[in-house]
């Protein structure tokens, strides 16, 4: 995916240089090149294409129902079947929007091209989707990369959502609360058990953090939630180290596509 010329001009600029920078160039969508009244704002179009996770869902983990009624009444909601089946370790997840073509056209970029100003806008939305764990919530912190990967990518995506999320929300975070401490594989085509395995010893809290995290409610940050093997291993260890509780919070989900087959 190409970065529009308008976003390299403005990935140049700090903060600081904001007013310099809208001088000099009309404020564009953050997707495409279309003017906006406003910097960091999607126009019309761009914004259209956009799928909010929004009821039903999921009490427990978030993922979309296809309509009310489609899951089993729970403890405090209705629950897909995987979590009628077995509850996740985490309390709740959230998301901000569906993982579509519409929603990869920010997801990607700042993943993947160092479009890190769309974090501001990624975590906006992320807070209203959140609002209730953000509420409850006494520390944050975000899904770790592996340190070849962080020395790769330059920074790690979750933990940009995280730090915008908790100036927002007056809250702490730490960024290296959890510590990756091997690669894992791409879990999308996997089955249950082998997701399972594949992140199973993944994850630990450094002894440093012990004291900080005893007793804390912590919000597990992601940039997007696919199968969520990855955010349950880590709210395992985060419950197994002391933590309270935990809950998760991405910028996108993934559906789930037992689920959406069952529209058919």
């Amino acid at each position: 995916m190409a970065m529009p010329a308008s976003a390299k001009v403005r990935a140049l600029f700090t903060r600081g240089g904001t007013a310099a920078l809208d001088a000099l160039l009309p404020p564009s969508c953050l997707t495409c090149e279309a003017e906006v009244e406003a910097q960091g704002s999607l126009c019309a179009a761009c914004f259209g294409t956009l799928s909010f996770v929004s009821a039903p869902l999921c009490h427990r983990c978030g993922v979309p129902m296809p309509h009310a009624g489609a899951g089993t009444l729970g403890e405090g909601g209705e629950l897909c079947p995987a979590c009628a089946l077995r509850l996740p370790a985490f309390g709740q997840a959230r998301a901000a929007l569906r993982y579509d073509e519409g929603s990869k056209r920010l997801v990607l970029p700042f993943k993947h091209l160092d479009r890190t100003e769309l974090a501001a806008p990624l975590a906006r939305h992320m807070a209203r989707a959140g609002a209730v764990l953000l509420a409850r919530a006494e520390l944050l912190a975000p899904v770790p990369l592996h340190w070849r990967r962080l020395l790769s990518r330059r920074y790690n995506q979750s933990a940009l959502l995280a730090g915008r999320l908790a100036r927002g929300a007056g809250l702490p975070m730490l960024p290296d609360l959890l510590k990756r401490l091997r690669p894992t594989p791409p879990l999308g085509e996997r089955g249950a058990a082998e997701r399972a395995l594949a992140v199973a010893g993944a994850f630990a809290v450094p002894r440093r953090h012990l004291a900080r995290l005893a007793g804390k409610r912590v919000l597990l940050v992601d940039d997007v939630l696919t199968s969520g093997a990855t955010t349950e291993e880590c709210a395992r260890v985060l419950l197994a180290a002391g933590a309270a509780a935990v809950d998760v919070l991405a910028a996108a989900r993934v559906p789930d596509p037992r689920l959406e087959r069952s529209l058919g």
